[in-house]
């Protein structure tokens, strides 16, 4: 489906409750409208230019695993289909289609539930110089992109916009949520991951760590935001993986590794991106949801 480049929805008729990295929010009453822009964030910093189709991959990507997990825990998707929502948002279809969800309104709880079957990124650097990701020992001898014995859940803060998510411990997350609460999430967390993991590996993707979110709604665990996509998750090509360094991806990384090689301090205003890696980037999200739903 080709879509439009949307980077900012324009909805003066609806109450704009609001504008994340890549998500305009809209309190429709009863319903948040959620719609899924262009945007793409690096270092926190958001670029100046949208990906092509990467809303509609998003969403098209969260449908699929929300589809996947509903007797794993409930979800707060109700459609995507523009003609499934209010009809007060009906003269904005050509914002909407493809990129938007009508969800139910849940409490989101103040916690990143971070699963990581490989050892990458932040998980790795503190690998390097303590042994353990977010106070969970794990083996000597690990490499960078290394597989883990077994997933673990490593909990972060949620930050606000333009700050860094902070990684947390077990007992830190349970002082944000309590005990009984934090087990929970961990438990299912750890049994979506593990299904997915399996689902992706026979599309030739591993799925090397993800995040969810999690809410209440009407005293009901809810899962909630965005499900496996290319931006809360790193993806490799499985036939492509060798651990001992960091791995092609389906995601975003491509683009930090474009920015790494410019003399930016990662601070904004952002860089211009040429367009071939605008195109590149859009290319890498949209065979992430061709390989999954093929």
């Amino acid at each position: 489906m080709n879509t439009p480049i949307v980077t900012q929805t324009n909805c003066p008729e609806l109450k704009l409750v609001n504008r994340g990295k890549v998500r305009d929010i809209y309190d429709l009453g009863q319903h948040l409208l959620i719609v899924t822009t262009d945007r793409i964030s690096a270092f926190d910093v958001i670029m100046n230019e949208g990906i092509p189709q990467k809303g509609y991959v998003l969403t098209q990507i969260s449908k699929f695993w929300f589809d996947q997990m509903t007797d794993i825990v409930p979800h707060h998707l109700i459609s995507t289909d523009v003609d499934d929502f209010p009809v007060e948002t009906h003269q904005y279809r050509e914002q909407l289609r493809g990129r938007s969800m009508l969800a139910k309104k849940a409490a989101p709880l103040p916690l990143e539930c971070i699963v990581r079957g490989y050892l990458s990124g932040s998980g790795w650097k503190e690998y390097q110089q303590q042994g353990s990701v977010c106070s969970i020992e794990l083996p000597t001898g690990l490499q960078n992109s290394s597989q883990l014995p077994e997933p673990i859940f490593t909990p972060s803060t949620k930050a606000e916009l333009g700050d860094h998510d902070e990684n947390i411990s077990f007992a830190q997350a349970v002082e944000l949520c309590g005990q009984e609460m934090t087990q929970k999430v961990s438990d299912i967390s750890l049994e979506i991951y593990k299904r997915a993991r399996e689902i992706a590996d026979s599309k030739g993707i591993i799925i090397a760590d993800t995040k969810f979110e999690f809410g209440m709604y009407d005293g009901q665990l809810m899962w909630i935001d965005e499900a496996l996509t290319p931006d809360s998750s790193r993806f490799w090509p499985k036939d492509l993986y060798t651990p001992g360094a960091a791995q092609p991806s389906f995601d975003k990384q491509f683009l930090r590794d474009y920015l790494e090689t410019l003399d930016w301090n990662k601070q904004a205003p952002a860089p211009v991106l040429p367009q071939e890696i605008v195109e590149k980037t859009g290319e890498k999200y949209l065979e992430a949801l061709q390989r999954l739903t093929a």
